[in-house]
């Protein structure tokens, strides 16, 4: 076991905004510890900042100008002598330079090593990666592609369909699924054209397109120490346009066998690459339910981590603070799993279109009962901003089975009331009486081909 000097990490600030820096706030305030909220001057009027310890406006509405303004969030770090930064999702989470930034000032990064993350953040080379730890890959390219010439000879060889993705990608830009060898060209150009404006990064590379897969995950969580476990996997097939709707856990079409390999595999990827803190593996499942590939790997916490929590009693945000303690985790054997959970991400979007709809909630009557969670930093008077991702907040519940907690989902859904905007919750009560969703049916196209 490495040797790793514990440290006491007092004072905390939150490189976020909505839901998360309120759900993290929480955490932190609980462990006894100072949170520090940084906010922009679309935000300045949220509640949850009233709750911070100490809260700073770091710039304009854009994320530009404030969310991933770093040398503005470092000078909030080194204002109030902040021990830790914590990053949650999106913004700077996987930024390698930002971390290398808290590293240099002193600031322990509650997250990977920069090392790490740019391990993964390059899909292509995140593959070759997994391929040296054991861990199946989808057959593709050798890397980046050079050209789409070479694109056509690699098609040709692996077999179509073929689907075309962005080495820097996410959310489903940069990416073509090429059915016709004639299309391929086009295609091609439009995936490196999207991906280059994106992500100011144009590589591409190429797998064989599974069709019709389940998008299965494994979250895991690695010490200082050496040590990983897993807390469990979610099915995140419910999806629209590479956007994730519903997660739920555990992934009720997983045999025992199929679960017991799919999670080792995780674990064994994690102590491959030397990880630590709170990461997810990525897979897609065969429509046979036996086989599964490496897609990617999200090295920090995932918006769905509120269903792992569900099930195993364990608090996230918590063992991504102690871990970068220095502490030791739990052995396998101590986590325990039990019933089912689900989520349904709460936008502020038309339910039929997924276009955004921001603007003021005039009314807001949140679900309540045993076992319903809602994490949200919305509430009635509150104005939806324009320039940030449209989730307003995610309704969690938990059932001793999948069937009852679908019902309680259902329930809770029924109960939740927004006016003044368009949310998505019409959408997700159509999704509870769906009876391929009962049946676990649903495939990360299947409301591309049935709900569009």
């Amino acid at each position: 076991m490495k040797q790793v000097e514990k440290k006491s990490l007092q004072r905390i600030l939150i490189a976020n905004r909505g839901e998360i820096a309120l759900r993290a706030i929480r955490t932190i305030q609980e462990m006894g510890k100072e949170a520090i909220a940084v906010y922009s001057t679309a935000d300045k009027d949220t509640h949850y900042l009233d709750i911070a310890d100490a809260k700073v406006c770091i710039g304009g509405p854009k994320s530009s100008e404030s969310y991933l303004n770093v040398p503005a969030i470092m000078s909030v770090a080194e204002l109030f002598d902040a021990d830790a930064i914590f990053p949650g999702y999106g913004f700077l989470s996987e930024n390698q330079n930002f971390v290398e930034i808290c590293s240099h000032h002193g600031i322990e990064f509650i997250g990977p090593s920069s090392e790490v993350m740019i391990m993964m953040s390059d899909k292509s080379k995140a593959k070759d990666v997994m391929k040296e730890a054991g861990v199946p890959v989808i057959l593709g390219s050798d890397g980046a592609l050079k050209s789409y010439k070479e694109a056509e000879k690699v098609a040709e060889e692996i077999g179509y369909p073929v689907i075309i993705k962005a080495a820097a990608g996410g959310g489903g830009r940069g990416m073509r699924v090429v059915e016709d060898p004639k299309l391929l060209k086009n295609l091609y150009l439009a995936a490196e054209s999207e991906a280059l404006s994106a992500f100011g990064d144009g590589t591409i590379y190429m797998e064989k397109f599974i069709r019709n897969p389940k998008h299965i995950e494994v979250q895991i969580l690695a010490d200082k120490h050496g040590n990983v476990i897993h807390i469990g996997e979610r099915d995140c097939s419910a999806q629209r346009r590479q956007q994730k709707l519903i997660e739920e856990t555990p992934a009720s079409v997983l045999t025992p066998e199929v679960r017991k390999a799919l999670l080792e595999t995780a674990v064994k990827a994690a102590k491959y690459i030397g990880y630590v803190g709170a990461g997810t593996f990525e897979f897609l499942l065969d429509a046979n339910y036996r086989d599964f590939y490496f897609m990617e790997m999200n090295t920090r916490l995932q918006v769905e981590h509120t269903i792992s929590e569900m099930v195993s009693g364990l608090d996230m945000v918590e063992w991504m603070i102690r871990i970068a303690e220095g502490e030791t985790l739990p052995n396998q054997e101590e986590i325990t799993f039990k019933g089912h959970s689900i989520e349904c991400r709460i936008t502020a979007e038309d339910p039929e279109k997924f276009y955004p709809c921001p603007g003021k909630i005039t009314k807001w009557v949140a679900p309540g009962g045993a076992n319903v969670r809602i994490d949200t930093h919305a509430y009635a008077g509150y104005v939806v901003p324009m320039f940030y991702d449209s989730m307003i907040g995610k309704l969690i519940v938990w059932g001793e089975d999948r069937t009852r907690a679908i019902a309680k989902m259902k329930r809770a859904l029924r109960e939740f009331c927004i006016e003044g905007i368009k949310t998505t919750i019409p959408f997700h009560l159509k999704m509870m009486d769906n009876a391929d969703f009962k049946h676990s049916k649903i495939h990360t196209k299947y409301l591309e081909q049935n709900m569009e």
